[in-house]
C-alpha cells in the first residue's frame, strides 16, 4: 500500500514541478508576488504547483493539509490517523531570487510520523523519495512518470542513499536565509568538537537530502519551520538511516500537532 501512495506522490511532485517551471522559465511572466500574514512571499507558482498536487492526491482517502490550502482547525485535524502534509513550492523566496533551490515536498504521515516522503527539485530535474523501512532514493533527470513505471521500475533507476560516505571531514549543511545568532553559536561547539569544518549552504528542503544523501553529517536549524517544510524530508532522512530531532533532545519531530510550528531540530 505504501508504495502505491507513494507513487502518487510521486506523480503529483513531479506534475507540480511542470506547472512551476513554466511560469520559472517564461522570461515574460509575472510571479504575482503577494504577501501572507507571516509576511513570507506567495506566487502563482505556489497556487499552480498546490493546483496540480491536489488533482493528484485529492482522490486518495486521506486528508491533506497544504501550506497554500486552507486552514483546518485542529479540532477536526486532531481526528486524523494518516494524513498529507504538502509544501507545493518550498522556497518561494529562493524562487523569486532565481537560484533554482526550492523544491516540491510532500509527504505520508501516520499517527504523527513521516511514512512516505517525496522532494523534487524542479530546476535540477532531481527526485529524492523514500518509504520508510523500504529505502531512500535519488533520481536524476527525471521530469514525468511514464504509463507503465511502477515502484520497482523507478527504484532501478535510482541511486539507494546515502550515496557518499566515508568522507574523512565533518560537514555542516546551514539555511542560506536564516543562519542566526543560536546557529552561529551552535556551530562553534561543533569545532570545538571537531575540529575545522566544512560549511555547505542550500535553500529550502534541500538541506534535509544532503544529510539523507551523506553529503552532509549534520543540518542544525535554530530559526522557524513548519511541518510541510519538514514532513518529506524527515521521511527520506529517517529511510536513509538518520533522524530529525528536537534540539538538545533524542526525540524525533512530530507532526500534526496543535501549533504547527516546528521546535528547533537537528538532523544528523
Amino acid at each position: 500500500m505504501e508504495q502505491k501512495y507513494a507513487m502518487l506522490a510521486i506523480d503529483a511532485a513531479l506534475k507540480a514541478g511542470v506547472e512551476i517551471l513554466s511560469i520559472y522559465n517564461d522570461p515574460e511572466a509575472d510571479f504575482e508576488i503577494e504577501r501572507k500574514a507571516d509576511n513570507s512571499p506567495l506566487t502563482i507558482a505556489d497556487r499552480k504547483a498546490h493546483k496540480a498536487i491536489m488533482s493528484v492526491l485529492g482522490d486518495t482517502p486521506f486528508p491533506i493539509l497544504s501550506e497554500e490550502g486552507k486552514s483546518i482547525d485542529y479540532s477536526v485535524r486532531k481526528e486524523w490517523d494518516t494524513m498529507w502534509i504538502v509544501d507545493p513550492l518550498d522556497g518561494t523566496k529562493e524562487f523569486i531570487k532565481r537560484n533554482g533551490e526550492f523544491t516540491v515536498n510532500i509527504a505520508l504521515v501516520r499517527r504523527g510520523s513521516p511514512v512516505v516522503g517525496v522532494i523534487y527539485v524542479p530546476v535540477k530535474k532531481v527526485l529524492y523519495f523514500a518509504i520508510v523501512g523500504t529505502g531512500a532514493y535519488k533520481c536524476l533527470g527525471i521530469t514525468e512518470l511514464s504509463g507503465d513505471m511502477t515502484w520497482q521500475s523507478l527504484v532501478r533507476q535510482s541511486v539507494p542513499m546515502p550515496s557518499e560516505t566515508g568522507r574523512g571531514r565533518f560537514v555542516v549543511v546551514a539555511s542560506r536565509s536564516h543562519l542566526t545568532p543560536e546557529t552561529e553559536d551552535y556551530l562553534n561547539e561543533l569545532k570545538k568538537r571537531y575540529g575545522a569544518i566544512e560549511m555547505m549552504s542550500s535553500g529550502s528542503s534541500i538541506k534535509l537530502c544532503l544529510v539523507a544523501d551523506g553529503k552532509a553529517d549534520i543540518y542544525p536549524r535554530f530559526a522557524p519551520t513548519m511541518e510541510w517544510d519538514t514532513a518529506a524530508g524527515h521521511a527520506i532522512v529517517h529511510a536513509a538511516g538518520h533522524e530529525v530531532y528536537r534540539a538538545g533532545t533524542d526525540e524525533p519531530l512530530i507532526y500534526n500537532k496543535e501549533d504547527l510550528l516546528n521546535p528547533w531540530f537537528v538532523c544528523e
